[in-house]
């Protein structure tokens, strides 16, 4: 097996450098990884023998709010619940079911979208939930605006306008991955995920080549099949001879979703959070209440620039003091935007942290800034900076990106896709190239 890259390092989404200054490790994207803790695939890989350590914050997430407090996700249920007062009950039937259940849902949900449950009645349970739009489930479940405002930013991830179909999805989801298995980081930075993996590949006899740009199906060496992690985009572009033209045409008319604008910190301390368990927290969500959130969404998806836009905010440092030199910090914050957007969302964002931790500002060493330009230079399956590779909104949650029960394979015995342009979708889990591989065994070999 040969992998080719097109950059001159690997990773993809899960890369680390030194963004701002010498010593401060940043995570170029992914950072916060609950779906690789609970990827069926990983857990049969000795990614550890190669040197992947995850380390679990205190507390997976925090959301500050205007009064001076945090409402927190907690490893378990029942504390989560319980500081939820009135609300407590309904989480534990919303989110703490899912989370009962996710042993049997975990196969189900990451794999592909028409394949037959092995616990039907597990996954109609939380089917039924997920169909709602977020702001609508939140409001019919929930009382108060602490577990209404967790739970906006939660669905929030989805990319989706929170009165969309199925943006509940990935707040059930999420939670639930919290309550059982962490939103953990890895020790030294994403690329430890990636490193790992090219060890295991290479014991097995594989190769990576970098550098290694392909235009078309000339440019690779010959073959029984081949895997490609782009998007339905570049794949037309560069298998399009061999895909008979309805195929093409589905691949052209496959929707990408909102983009995003990133700033990554060096800080010459932690966070000054008004509110303390966000000093405890590996993942901050700034965005205030339930109504806040969906209207940032909603003006995103309208194809506008929010004033306080919805942040995700990762303070790995706090908990991994390789990544910064001592007494000084990082911070990874990003917000949503329209598709290509070209807007500086930085003082945005910035207005945002000093929100909810006055004097962030004056902890700022140096800043790097990443449009949607930068982040589809540095990996061009994120189209428009689209770090999900495709919408998830509509039946595109399901037609990833044709509606089968084997997504991956295209009409040409040998070519296949195998990004998170198929199901189950965006983040790093390694499951889109797990049933590709598994699709190719069976048709090509």
């Amino acid at each position: 097996m040969t992998v080719l890259e097109a950059q001159d390092t690997i990773g993809g989404g899960s890369r680390s450098a030194e963004l701002t200054l010498p010593g401060f490790v940043h995570d170029v994207c992914s950072a916060i990884h609950p779906l690789a803790a609970a990827s069926p695939f990983f857990s049969t890989l000795p990614l550890a023998r190669h040197g992947l350590e995850w380390i679990h914050p205190g507390v997976p997430l925090a959301h500050p709010l205007d009064d001076g407090t945090a409402v927190v996700l907690d490893r378990s249920v029942e504390r989560t619940a319980g500081a939820l007062g009135p609300d407590a009950a309904a989480w534990r039937r919303t989110v703490g079911a899912v989370a009962r259940d996710w042993e049997r849902l975990r196969r189900t949900v990451t794999g592909p979208a028409l394949a037959f449950p092995r616990h039907p009645v597990a996954l109609a349970r939380f089917g039924l939930m997920s169909i709602a739009p977020a702001r609508a489930f939140a409001r019919r479940s929930f009382r108060g605006d602490r577990a209404r405002a967790i739970f906006a930013g939660l669905a929030a991830h989805s990319f989706l306008s929170l009165d969309a179909p199925f943006s509940t999805t990935f707040a059930l989801m999420l939670g639930a991955t919290a309550h059982t298995v962490g939103w953990p980081m890895p020790r030294g930075g994403s690329q430890r995920i990636v490193d790992a993996l090219a060890m295991v590949l290479r014991s097995y006899g594989g190769e990576i080549e970098t550098g290694r740009r392909v235009t078309s199906l000339s440019d690779l060496p010959d073959a029984q099949a081949y895997l490609f992690d782009v998007s339905p985009r570049q794949l037309e572009r560069i298998a399009g001879d061999e895909l008979p033209g309805g195929y093409r045409e589905t691949l052209r008319r496959y929707r990408y979703g909102p983009g995003v604008f990133k700033v990554d910190y060096a800080l010459d301390g932690p966070v000054p959070w008004r509110a303390e368990p966000c000093a405890a927290a590996g993942t901050v969500h700034l965005g205030g209440t339930l109504d806040e959130i969906t209207e940032a969404e909603a003006i995103v998806a309208r194809g506008g620039h929010p004033e306080r836009p919805f942040v995700l905010v990762a303070q790995q440092s706090l908990f991994d003091p390789s990544r910064a030199p001592e007494g000084r910090h990082t911070l990874w914050a990003y917000c949503h935007v329209p598709n290509g957007s070209t807007v500086d969302m930085s003082a945005r964002i910035e207005a945002q942290l000093e929100r909810f931790a006055p004097g962030f500002q004056r902890r700022v060493l140096a800043r790097h800034v990443m449009d949607t330009r930068w982040v589809e230079s540095h990996n061009e399956t994120y189209v428009g900076g689209d770090i999900s590779a495709g919408s998830h909104g509509g039946l595109q949650l399901f037609r990833r990106p044709v509606f089968s029960p084997d997504p991956y394979a295209t009409p040409s015995r040998r070519v296949y896709l195998c990004s998170a342009a198929t199901p189950p979708g965006g983040g790093v889990h390694g499951m889109c190239g797990y049933h590709a591989a598994r699709s190719a065994i069976r048709r090509s070999f």
